[in-house]
């Protein structure tokens, strides 16, 4: 559904309904989601460790179960899990606990008994600024932030992109921006980000992020970087050819985003001058993409955003060359925080063709490629991250910063 081509009064009811998830209309909104199967969804629940973690409610791109383990492997003393909503027909990525979407929304003793086992927890991480625990006080985030806080549970906020990223900063900065595109509803994301933003600075708790962009919408914020196995995309490749054309693979998991339309023209004039070979991947589950960036030279990113994310990383870590768009105050962030050069490709949609013909007449990737792995297992294996989280919240004193959110 394109809301932009919805009337005005369309996109004000629902947005109303949105913002009022307890009114009659928000009660009967929730009921689309189906009736729960009562008891079918355990609690969390931790190992006896003195540190007690909880990362909740969205597992982006599996990267919540990964922070989690990460955590874990680095400090003996964390016990950390995590849940996940489960929307249907998304990519599922493994959880410690999937929480189905009748439950989340409509199951009453779950959210209950989830809020119980949270205030279990010495820290409560909350993704994307979505309420643990459903419906449970009005499906207030600062509610059930306030009420972890009055157990004594130390909680931080992490944005994962869209709900942070503003659009009227993004449009400002970045003329390739997604938000000029029709197929997003840009008013409503713009309050969505205000509001989430808002949320967080007046929280007073820590705040991360999970990509380095996110940085100009929330600047006090912490970059705790996306997490991969090195060794699950390790794969073994042959090297191209002399003169065979070069391999390359685009996975568009949101074209409007990623800028699909925008580069298609120059790739398609590559491909019917026999410079590349080009692979569209479109619905491939996330346990078959090593096998797809095995058969790929180079890997197209995000080409509006102005950074990267996880499946940069995983193509990078499969030793592909990614290409891609990063914006060069983003590129000296992660300077500052890595001591390393980012290894992506520059190119933007004016010059994505010169770059591929330039990758093309290169004999030998294998620099690239050396340098990419290199800087997954630095910055992207997970030590990292587990010691932002670490020295940046879980083992700081907080004692003189309130519990929950402030008002």
């Amino acid at each position: 559904m394109n809301r932009n081509r919805l009337p005005a009064w369309v996109n004000a009811l629902m947005d109303a309904i949105a913002d009022r998830p307890m009114s009659l209309l928000g009660r009967l909104a929730a009921r689309q989601y189906g009736r729960p199967t009562p008891g079918t969804v355990p609690a969390t629940s931790f190992a006896e460790r003195p540190v007690r973690v909880l990362i909740t409610p969205v597992n982006y791109s599996g990267q919540a179960r990964e922070w989690a383990r990460a955590l874990e492997r680095t400090y003996p003393q964390i016990s950390a899990r995590n849940t996940a909503i489960d929307v249907p027909g998304g990519f599922a990525f493994d959880a410690d606990i999937v929480v189905p979407l009748p439950t989340y929304h409509n199951d009453t003793d779950w959210q209950r008994r989830e809020f119980e086992a949270a205030a279990t927890a010495t820290h409560v991480l909350i993704e994307a600024e979505e309420p643990p625990f459903g419906r449970l006080l009005g499906r207030s985030v600062s509610a059930q932030t306030q009420a972890l806080g009055d157990r004594g549970v130390d909680v931080a906020y992490l944005a994962h992109g869209t709900d942070v990223r503003l659009p009227s900063r993004h449009l400002r900065d970045n003329p390739w921006s997604p938000y000029h595109d029709d197929n997003i509803y840009t008013p409503r994301a713009e309050t969505l980000a205000a509001r989430n933003i808002a949320l967080i600075e007046a929280s007073g708790r820590p705040q991360f992020v999970s990509t380095p962009d996110l940085l100009r919408d929330l600047p006090r914020a912490r970059w705790c970087p996306v997490v991969v196995d090195p060794e699950r995309w390790k794969v073994m490749r042959a090297e191209r050819a002399q003169g065979r054309p070069l391999r390359v693979a685009h996975a568009p998991s949101v074209t409007a985003v990623k800028g699909t339309a925008l580069i298609l023209p120059a790739l398609q004039r590559l491909v019917d001058e026999g410079v590349i070979v080009l692979d569209l991947v479109t619905g491939v589950p996330s346990e078959e993409m090593p096998a797809v960036f095995a058969a790929a030279d180079v890997v197209i990113d995000q080409m509006r955003i102005g950074s990267y994310g996880v499946a940069a990383v995983e193509a990078l870590a499969s030793g592909c060359v990614v290409v891609g768009h990063v914006a060069s105050d983003v590129r000296a962030s992660i300077t500052q925080h890595t001591g390393i050069d980012p290894p992506i490709v520059e190119a933007t949609v004016d010059t994505i063709e010169d770059v591929l013909r330039t990758l093309a007449a290169r004999s030998r990737l294998d620099d690239l490629r050396a340098r990419g792995q290199e800087f997954v297992q630095t910055v992207h294996d997970g030590r990292v991250s587990a010691e932002v989280l670490h020295a940046h919240w879980i083992a700081k004193d907080h004692s003189e910063e309130p519990k929950g959110l402030v008002r």
